[in-house]
């Protein structure tokens, strides 16, 4: 094979959605660069995925499908063909349903990739063998539900609104580790005159592109946004004859919450001073267009939808909403232009069947019962390093009468606990169509080289599958091409779109929709107060608290994209290592050294973890940056042992921040 250059897309959990420039030949990627077209990507790429080829041809790639012949998680497999594998599989799943029913089976998959059909490849597989539903809700569930209660639909604008703020707060977003594409959008809006304030639990990556950085209490989010509003009011600030006609329900938020807003109140909630709070309430006030970029990280404790909530009606009291460079810009949302029923064919279950919460699947294993899990099937995802209550979850995995299938491109930890392991392709090994959540594009990428190996795709894998269970349904005998075919045939985007562009490859640009007003609400207004919802009108909600004195944060990771590029050593070595972040006092305090291992531990388990101290993190907060594999870390476990299974207060979402530790000497 000669060198070529192909068009494809990045194919993790990221809003940027880049677009790739890979250079191939015989066979091999060679080199992978952001390509200077494409709308976002500029040209440029993370630090995660300059290296791509180095995880494409890593030598610890899985090749060939593995069954276990030692003891769960000891990682000791023999080779075996495909055929036999599939086999294998539906043997055992065709015992279990005829025992147990399908539910005795459940899959387990989230964001390994983001390709609209090999994401969600799995669907019309288990709706049809009639398994267990997933609730996917470990990352944004509580961030959607909280817009939702009082934006409904309503789309974000485009991230390049910020070239027309005056003002942009940066609210629990490091962007430079999640979302880098957008930082010369902010560095471009702060040459033009825009003031950057950036409020976080602690001093991030983020931190020295702000003017200001407000560090409050954890989970405290939700409070700061109500003082302001009480100041807003207070001060004559508040845009009357825009909430007049385009927001339900300030006049209760204003005579029935605010009053107990006060800004000694939001001080002590927060730990900010009644200065600074003040002085952002002014600032936020007197603006001309200011922009809130909203990240995800505040919604993942327990009343992370009400935080959420409160601060998406802010820019309503000021009129931001419709301003060209106001208003408030979390995740995009495109997913109305694609009928996805063409690809997840909810026709295919029988009926509706249980749903269990990914962030119990500890739980699930060990405790759920009529019928209890009999089966694991994981796909893109490694919920031993990712799922909360990581010691629940490894205790499930270590069962010897369950029967645990991991499809995977590398030996991960939840790997090392499966019966049967099948080679994964990656993203340049297989098609797929991307859409972004963090800008308005769509790009397909086709595959640029072979499967390494004996590898396969998801789609490829469940077609095999649906062979081996001797299902005669035409669906399991398409391509991928022909399905993502069938998508755009059937998306208003071959209305808006050069689908010629789009076959080719090349990053098209989707209509970003209004981001009000009118609003997407059922009232056409941003709807403070929401009789739909057990709590009618925003209004504080503590965070929660134990006897734990740390509050612990798990917290996004420069080189590490949840658990994923953690099998290469090159990224181990950038980032450092897994660590905890704690500041001089608490270190002081308890005789901790930067670079020596302590302890960490609190009522879910314990975690052997390197010290860092460092003057980025308050009193009172220590954090832990990315979900190490096992393999990387000093002891037996990673941050996950200790964090709960515990869900939010809206959208049954992850609290992955709201949990608490004490660190002592090892």
């Amino acid at each position: 094979m000669k060198k070529n250059l192909f068009r494809s897309v990045c194919p993790y959990d990221c809003p940027d959605t880049c677009g790739l420039l890979v250079e191939t030949d015989d066979g091999r990627v060679i080199s992978v660069k952001g390509d200077p077209d494409h709308p976002v990507t500029d040209g440029f790429l993370c630090a995660k995925m300059n290296r791509y080829p180095e995880t494409v041809h890593h030598p610890g790639r899985l090749r060939v499908p593995l069954l276990r012949t030692g003891r769960k998680g000891e990682g000791a497999f023999r080779e075996i063909g495909w055929d036999e594998a599939t086999a294998l599989i539906a043997e055992r799943w065709q015992a279990i349903i005829a025992e147990s029913g399908g539910e005795a089976i459940l899959p387990y998959s989230y964001a390994g990739t983001m390709g609209l059909l090999q994401r969600n490849a799995g669907h019309p597989f288990f709706h049809k063998l009639g398994a267990s539903r997933l609730e996917r809700t470990i990352c944004v569930a509580a961030k959607s539900a909280g817009w939702e209660a009082a934006m409904g639909k309503t789309p974000a604008p485009a991230p390049e609104t910020v070239l027309e703020s005056d003002l942009v707060i940066v609210w629990g977003a490091n962007v430079v580790a999640t979302n880098i594409h957008f930082v010369p959008l902010l560095k471009e809006a702060k040459r033009r005159g825009a003031r950057v304030v950036m409020i976080d639990t602690y001093a991030n990556h983020t931190a020295p592109l702000a003017d200001e950085l407000l560090l409050v209490r954890p989970g405290s989010d939700g409070a700061l946004a109500l003082g302001i509003m009480h100041i807003l009011e207070r001060d004559g600030l508040v845009d009357r004859a825009y909430v007049s006609a385009h927001v339900l329900g300030y006049g209760r938020l204003r005579d029935e919450v605010l009053p107990f807003n006060t800004v000694e109140k939001t001080a002590e909630r927060t730990g900010l001073t009644a200065e600074r709070i003040e002085t952002l309430a002014a600032a936020y006030g007197r603006a001309k267009a200011p922009l809130i970029r909203l990240g995800s990280g505040l919604s993942r404790y327990a009343n992370g939808g009400m935080n959420i909530r409160t601060i998406a009606i802010l820019p309503s009291l000021v009129g931001a909403y419709g301003k060209k460079g106001g208003g408030c810009y979390g995740n995009t949302s495109t997913g109305h232009l694609f009928d996805m029923a063409r690809i997840e064919r909810p026709d295919f279950m029988a009926r509706e069947t249980r749903v269990v919460n990914m962030n119990r699947l500890g739980e699930a294993l060990n405790d759920l019962d009529d019928p209890p899990v009999r089966s694991l099937y994981v796909y893109h995802s490694n919920p031993a390093v990712i799922a909360p209550d990581q010691n629940a979850v490894i205790r499930g995995l270590e069962r010897e009468d369950l029967f645990t299938v991991v499809h995977e491109r590398f030996l991960t930890d939840t790997a090392r606990y499966a019966d049967l392991v099948l080679p994964a392709t990656s993203s340049l090994e297989q098609g797929d169509l991307y859409k972004s959540y963090g800008a308005y594009h769509l790009q397909r990428a086709r595959p640029v080289i072979p499967p390494v190996g004996e590898s396969r795709s998801n789609w490829e894998t469940f077609c095999a599958l649906a062979e081996a269970m001797g299902w005669d349904e035409p669906f399991f005998r398409q391509t991928a091409d022909v399905l993502i075919d069938d998508l755009l045939a059937g998306s208003p985007v071959r209305e808006v779109a050069d689908l010629a562009a789009i076959d080719r490859g090349e990053a098209v640009l989707l209509p970003a929709g209004n981001p009000g007003p009118p609003f997407g609400t059922a009232s056409g207004k941003v709807e403070i107060e929401n009789f739909s919802l057990p709590e009618p009108l925003p209004r504080y909600l503590p965070p929660s608290r134990n006897s734990y004195p740390l509050r612990l944060m798990t917290a996004p990771a420069l080189h590490i994209l949840n658990s994923s590029f953690c099998e290469r050593e090159d990224i181990r070595q950038a980032e450092g290592g897994m660590k905890l972040l704690v500041s001089p006092r608490d270190a002081a305090e308890r005789g901790l050294a930067t670079g020596e291992v302590a302890i960490a531990r609190n009522d879910h388990g314990e975690l052997e973890t390197a010290i860092a101290i460092s003057d980025a993190v308050p009193s009172g907060v220590a954090v832990v940056e990315g979900a190490w594999w096992i393999e990387a870390a000093p002891g037996r476990r990673t941050v996950n042992a200790l964090t709960s299974q515990a869900l939010t207060d809206m959208g049954r979402g992850s609290t992955l921040y709201d949990n608490f530790i004490e660190v002592t000497k090892k």
